[in-house]
């Protein structure tokens, strides 16, 4: 009874809009005060869920995403971006894609990189003659390349409560991000073809010696993915250093190289860091409380036992998975779904022989198909009200790109190789 209390009071104030890590730690406290279990397991839980060394990758690359834009890191991709794609239909739309996919490795967040791009692309894009919905549905859609590309947040959450390698997650989502990226270039380019998004005008194709020139600008700044996965790969620091490294390295590259970071913008770099990492550690402790409660009711093994005894193949468990996630994606944050649900998905894994960097990269990929999906859809609202567009129209515009990433699902799900061949690779 307690277990159904509790479910319902995080369920209701999630539909009341209270805060996600507000509404955990209420449901929580109230299994742990009209329960018999302890009171003081509840604060031991949310500490324990928050201090850990694992999660200091977290703060460290929200850092480096924050500092990228004050660093002159992104205004140099964008530029070079630029560069490659002026001579093409829709050359604007797939700067939109590539910046996703180099700034995905580096910036590790979705929504910083869809809030990025809104602020920076949408504008630009409507300039040169595009739909505001279009744009910021491209936007929106290409922001879901970030979480499976290193070194995304989900990737690191993940690992940490999976007890899975980060390192090899990080690497195992390297094709499928890269691949993702594909489908949608090639689906924004046929949309500016057909509704004559910079058909004409265009500029000359961009000389060898032009894109040299661009290149030696962002080499830099594309090095940093290399030395994260580099450096994790040889054993030379872990995902925790690896953050702090980036760091350091986005730091080097503004104050002395490309000198354009001023005191003001790194002291509101490392306040919008703060601020962002003291909510994902709030939630983490309300969903590290909420994951003892749910193994404390012996709700992984129930679930495991129901599953296997009417899910007999891997085909119908991904499947049974998929519909699953993505109906709860439409409702919870990513992030959130992450922390709360590893812990009954990771018993289930063995029984269908699923190598959990495999599911990982799915789980975390399915997930972040919700925050473009109503009623929640974090990146949905966050597009919309930055550059304006009626959620209902966006809704519209957004319709055929689930093409796409329902297709990327199932490649994802059922060719493991998308996810395992990379990894499999590396490590001999």
């Amino acid at each position: 009874m307690e277990l159904f209390i509790t479910l319902l009071i995080i369920l209701v104030s999630l539909v009341l809009n209270i805060p996600i890590a507000l509404s955990l730690i209420a449901g929580t406290a109230y299994y742990f005060f009209f329960s018999t279990v302890p009171n003081t397991i509840l604060v031991q839980r949310m500490v324990e869920g928050a201090v850990s060394f694992p999660l200091l990758a977290i703060l460290f690359f929200i850092t480096t995403g924050n500092l990228m834009n004050y660093t002159g890191i992104t205004s140099r991709l964008l530029e070079f971006a630029q560069l490659l794609t002026r001579h093409m239909t829709g050359g604007l739309a797939k700067v939109n894609v590539l910046l996703s996919t180099l700034m995905g490795g580096l910036s590790g967040s979705n929504i910083a990189d869809a809030a990025m791009q809104s602020k920076i692309l949408v504008p630009t894009m409507e300039r040169k003659g595009y739909d505001k919905g279009f744009a910021t549905a491209l936007t929106a859609a290409t922001s879901l390349i970030t979480p499976i590309l290193p070194p995304g947040i989900a990737l690191i959450l993940f690992g940490f409560i999976g007890n899975v390698s980060v390192g090899a997650l990080f690497i195992a989502g390297i094709v499928p991000g890269l691949m993702l990226a594909l489908f949608i270039l090639i689906f924004a380019h046929y949309s500016s073809k057909y509704r004559n998004f910079e058909t004409s005008n265009k500029q000359p194709a961009a000389r060898p010696k032009e894109i040299a020139s661009g290149f030696k600008h962002v080499i830099l700044a594309l090095l940093l993915p290399i030395i994260i996965i580099g450096g994790l790969r040889i054993g030379v620091f872990g995902p925790s250093e690896a953050g702090a490294i980036a760091v350091l390295y986005a730091l080097f590259l503004g104050l002395i190289i490309y000198r354009e970071t001023k005191l003001p913008q790194l002291v509101q770099a490392l306040l919008d860091s703060a601020q962002t990492t003291a909510v994902i550690v709030l939630i983490i402790s309300g969903a590290s409380a909420f994951s003892w409660i749910l193994i404390n009711e012996q709700v992984p093994q129930q679930l495991t036992e129901f599953v296997v005894h009417y899910i007999n193949s891997t085909f119908m468990f991904f499947a049974v998975a998929a519909v699953f996630l993505l109906i709860a994606g439409m409702i919870v944050e990513g992030n959130v779904l992450i922390m709360i649900l590893t812990p009954l998905f990771m018993p289930i894994l063995p029984t269908y022989d699923i190598d959990p960097v495999h599911f990982g990269i799915f789980f975390i990929f399915t997930v972040s198909v919700g925050t473009i999906t109503p009623p929640i859809g974090t990146i949905l609202f966050t597009t919309s009200s930055i550059t304006g567009v009626h959620i209902e129209k966006l809704i519209k515009e957004i319709l055929p790109f689930y093409f796409i990433l329902f297709l990327a699902i199932i490649i994802i799900a059922y060719i493991p190789e998308i996810s395992l061949w990379l990894p499999n690779l590396l490590s001999g």
